[in-house]
């Protein structure tokens, strides 16, 4: 199978880039590459796969809808895992903007140039952020998910909709999926858990919401990549589905099991949860178990050991 892959130099690009090209597929990277965060964490991500024969990583920009569509009629790929966007919430209600550039026209942009070369498998990466404050949990995929606190969630829920109106009006095969918290090795470092570990490492403080009781559901990479990989080889005209751990941890104790792993007690500042933020995350992941056989397998406690590992062998620590 010959992949076309979004965001390939990303975090969950990388790594699901890796996977596929271990099991014999080919992949087609794009990426922007563009300074949201410094480019050499994204020449990390493709160390390990940038010389794989079955690799091709190539720098574009998804708004860019007439190179898109060429680039899909020059590779005619069987899939398209669509992981490019521009992530975190709490830049998004700084730069509300450019969600919209990226995450709504840049994905409706991706879509479209499916439709017009053959209808490809469309795979997409959308955020559990995007039950907001009111959604009973666990959050389950029937939501109204209307609610979103900030334009990052916002836009990924608009693309959703795009991407189910493609599929009603032009046949476009697309699966959504859902991510929680996701974290591991080769994580971004404006993500909590590189943040918190290298300030807990540094001893520096680290602020805590609520007094640490929020709760996330911290997912691991590998987990993340399963799921997403058995979607790929699923089709199934259009779903939502969520992927997470479901099983929510307080971050007072995701912080208690990092000062295990570095050996420093965290010096935190205690303050009030912000606007855009859930009290909890927490996925219902029965949907993906049933039609996928979805089965996260990592807790945080072994989560967070290998990604602490991960830092210091490479060095950033």
């Amino acid at each position: 199978m010959q992949v076309l892959i979004t965001g390939a130099a990303g975090f969950v690009g990388s790594r699901l880039s890796r996977r596929l090209l271990d099991r014999g597929d080919s992949v087609i990277g794009l990426d922007n590459f563009n300074d949201y965060y410094p480019r050499v964490h994204k020449e990390r991500h493709l160390r390990d796969i940038k010389n794989h024969a079955n690799f091709k990583i190539i720098e574009a920009d998804l708004r860019d809808a007439g190179r898109l569509r060429e680039h899909f009629a020059s590779h005619k790929p069987d899939a398209v895992a669509h992981l490019a966007a521009m992530a975190a919430v709490r830049y998004s209600i700084e730069h509300p903007l450019i969600y919209g550039e990226h995450n709504v026209q840049g994905s409706l942009n991706l879509i479209d140039a499916a439709r017009h070369n053959g209808n490809p498998l469309c795979v997409l990466a959308s955020t559990g952020s995007l039950y907001g404050a009111d959604t009973p949990v666990p959050f389950n995929e029937s939501a109204p998910a209307d609610r979103p606190l900030a334009p990052y969630p916002a836009s990924k829920r608009a693309m959703e909709l795009f991407a189910h109106s493609h599929h009603h009006l032009y046949g476009v095969p697309i699966t959504v999926l859902r991510f929680f918290n996701v974290y591991g090795p080769h994580g971004r470092p404006d993500m909590m858990p590189w943040q918190w570990v290298a300030a807990i490492a540094r001893g520096e403080p680290i602020t805590l919401y609520n007094g640490g009781k929020m709760k996330r559901d911290w997912t691991y990479i590998d987990d993340i990549v399963d799921g997403f990989v058995a979607t790929l080889d699923s089709p199934m005209g259009f779903e939502i589905m969520n992927l997470g751990c479901g099983n929510p941890v307080e971050n007072v104790r995701f912080v208690e099991i990092i000062e295990d792993l570095v050996g420093k007690r965290a010096h935190f500042i205690d303050r009030p949860a912000p606007a855009s933020e859930p009290i909890v995350t927490y996925a219902d992941v029965s949907k993906a178990a049933r039609l996928i056989g979805y089965k996260p397998k990592v807790m945080v406690e072994e989560g967070l050991r290998r990604f602490v590992e991960w830092m210091r062998a490479e060095s950033l620590l």
